[in-house]
């Protein structure tokens, strides 16, 4: 065998060993990155609205939620959604932990199947439509709760109500100050066929209170609905 040959092939496989190291390494800095960008963002939304500025925070939100499939399919659908929920904002809590998880940089790392999101606090947060392909994975969702959330609409939650896993699995929900959602929003959660609690709240587009009453009590009769809308 030539000598500089052999020479080139093991150093060949030194860097290809090296790269399969770095490539992790990499991935973690990049994501550590990103949650500490979004985390600033987020934080510049409280400042006062412009016209122009509301063009850019529509598109840099629809950013924020954009659904990566592959990575989905590489780490599971409770972590991608974790980092979807954190990166537009809100937080989230695994099955057996009582701490919320609300930094992105902080997120849990282990086996894929180890942490299940069982609730999701969402109150001010960026979640809109087109992110809600995160959720449809998840199997352990017990709890919403959508506060001030100025891009959930009738839509939304529809589309959360048709999610054949959380059909079975939510339990409890809030709806507070989202003022894009009406009556035909919130009656297509009489899908959830085991939600034993649903409070609203401060919900102006919502306008006939004895109708939505009626059509929980028909369809979820153990329902218990809170109501403090005007």
């Amino acid at each position: 065998m030539d000598a500089r040959g052999g020479g080139r092939r093991a150093g060949l496989r030194r860097r290809r060993r090296w790269g399969r190291q770095l490539a992790p390494s990499f991935c973690r800095r990049q994501m550590m990155l990103f949650g500490k960008i979004s985390q600033q963002l987020c934080g510049l939304k409280k400042l006062p609205w412009s016209h122009d500025s509301r063009y850019f925070w529509g598109w840099l939100n629809a950013v924020f939620n954009k659904v990566d499939h592959d990575r989905i399919r590489d780490v599971g659908p409770d972590r991608a959604a974790s980092e979807w929920l954190l990166r537009c904002g809100a937080m989230v809590r695994y099955h057996g932990q009582e701490r919320w998880q609300k930094d992105y940089n902080h997120l849990p790392t282990g086996p894929l199947d180890k942490y299940k999101i069982q609730a999701i606090d969402a109150t001010d947060s960026c979640i809109m439509s087109i992110g809600f392909d995160h959720m449809e994975g998840l199997q352990y969702v017990e709890k919403i709760r959508l506060c001030k959330c100025h891009y959930i609409e009738d839509g939304c939650l529809e589309r959360l109500s048709q999610l054949e896993n959380l059909q079975k699995s939510m339990l409890e929900m809030e709806i507070i100050s989202c003022g894009n959602v009406t009556d035909k929003g919130i009656i297509a959660l009489h899908h959830f066929r085991n939600l034993k609690y649903l409070f609203l709240s401060d919900l102006p587009g919502v306008k006939e209170k004895e109708k939505i009453v009626q059509a929980f009590k028909t369809s979820l009769p153990s329902l218990e609905l809170k109501l403090d809308l005007k």
